[in-house]
């Protein structure tokens, strides 16, 4: 495991794309917690979910960095790197309503 993440630069100021996951929302599914894809903002469901479909979402499309879509929670996850971390931000993190 990377103690560090190595992907930063993949990090976009992208607004969330769903204010739900977009998976679950299209098929009636619920989620437990929702995660923010910080290259495109896509939003999807957090592994504890039935549906998994952040995971999905980056085995597909291969954006590594997603940040919790969760009102107070500041957090990024890298997948490539098996790495959880925080940064430095003047702005709010986002989340869903």
């Amino acid at each position: 495991m990377s103690a560090t993440c190595s992907h930063l630069d993949t990090i976009r100021d992208v607004a969330a794309t769903s204010e739900g996951c977009e998976e679950c929302l299209a098929i009636g599914a619920t989620w437990v917690h929702l995660r923010r894809c910080t290259a495109c903002g896509h939003v999807g469901c957090c592994d504890s979910s039935p549906n998994r479909h952040a995971t999905a979402h980056y085995q597909q499309a291969l954006h590594p960095v997603v940040q919790s879509y969760e009102p107070g929670e500041e957090w990024y996850w890298c997948y490539a790197d098996s790495v959880s971390f925080e940064l430095a931000s003047d702005l709010p993190s986002p989340s869903h309503p």
